[in-house]
């Protein structure tokens, strides 16, 4: 890329990233203690994506995603699933008139710019289902019509990981639509002291203000596929991808030669699948671009491979009796795999 070239899109993407830092900090004024939820909510968004959440009740998941739709002017829709909902629920239905004697259609509440999807696990297949595909799509279909998703469009999906009985855990496959799986943990002390000092007197208080549109975020999109990214961070993608597929060894590139990766292969059933690495690099552009950066680093691409990796990766048997989870072999694998 010419240096006037580069020029030009460092400044492009610092006027694209001003707004996006006012809905980071207009959040973090709303949403104590959950700056990482924040981040990766605006990079699911200008990367395209979707999250998947998994946290205890009361960690301000709905709030977070509700506070994003306000910061942004943009609609936002609410699901909680339950075990008798069906795909009409989520996508629509025909409706008769008996007046007219005609039937119209009635979109359901998947239509919105940003829908919380939560404890999607509660939900049977059909219904999960019907949200996935309207996530791959960006449509959805009734009686044989079909009606474009608003853009943006993202999908916050939550589950809790206390209550299992009575659930349908998501398959592989459908976990893997998801870009970021993310863990929401709890506050520090001081921050569930400010959130006190915040949320416990009579006055409510005041919603978050609109700092951004829904063109910004648009904006923002056009220009993450511009976002600089070398050869050898593309290559570092690869090998973290492809070092979690068990046999997989000699397909690591010349530079991760010599990397010993037994240990971690008899922990993995399933590696990630080629969905990871175009996640990992949009979402590593998506940060870049956050940042104000018009070029990727190797610390990004780190950053976000826990959270693009953990549910793409199917541990053996042998890591559930040593209690190794995932993010223990991601863990090891950035340890081991060299860096550039």
């Amino acid at each position: 890329m010419e240096v006037e070239n580069m020029q030009e899109l460092q400044d492009a993407v610092r006027l694209a990233a001003a707004p996006l830092q006012l809905v980071r900090q207009e959040m973090g004024r709303i949403v104590s203690g959950q700056e990482m939820l924040i981040e990766r909510l605006l990079l699911a968004l200008i990367a395209d994506g979707h999250a998947l959440l998994e946290g205890v009740p009361g960690l301000a998941k709905t709030l977070a995603v509700k506070t994003l739709a306000q910061t942004l002017r943009g609609s936002f829709s609410r699901l909680q699933f339950t075990p008798d909902l069906l795909p009409a629920d989520v996508v629509g239905t025909r409706i008769y008139n008996t007046r007219t004697g005609e039937f119209s259609t009635k979109t359901g509440p998947v239509c919105a710019n940003i829908v919380l999807a939560d404890e999607i696990n509660r939900a049977p297949a059909k219904v999960q289902s019907a949200l996935l595909e309207a996530m791959q799509e960006k449509q959805i279909t009734i009686a044989g019509e079909r009606f474009p998703l608003p853009e943006p469009f993202l999908v916050m999906a939550t589950q809790n990981p206390i209550e299992q009985e009575g659930t349908y855990p998501l398959p592989e496959a459908q976990l893997d639509r998801f870009m970021f799986k993310l863990l929401v943990r709890y506050p520090s002390r001081g921050e569930e002291k400010s959130v006190i000092e915040r949320m416990a007197h009579p006055a409510p208080p005041a919603g978050a203000v609109a700092v951004a549109t829904l063109d910004d975020v648009m904006n923002a999109r056009k220009l993450v596929d511009r976002i600089y990214i070398d050869d050898k961070i593309v290559e570092y993608i690869l090998d973290l991808v492809i070092a979690t597929r068990p046999g997989a060894g000699e397909e690591l590139s010349e530079r991760q030669r010599g990397v010993r990766l037994d240990d971690t292969a008899a922990l993995i059933s399933f590696g990630a699948s080629p969905r990871a690495s175009i996640a990992l690099a949009l979402a590593s552009r998506g940060l870049a671009l956050l940042n104000g950066r018009a070029y990727v680093l190797p610390q990004d691409v780190k950053a976000l491979a826990p959270d693009v990796l953990r549910h793409r990766i199917v541990l053996s048997y042998e890591a559930e009796a040593e209690g190794v989870d995932a993010d223990a072999v991601i863990g090891m694998l950035l340890g081991r795999l060299r860096t550039p």
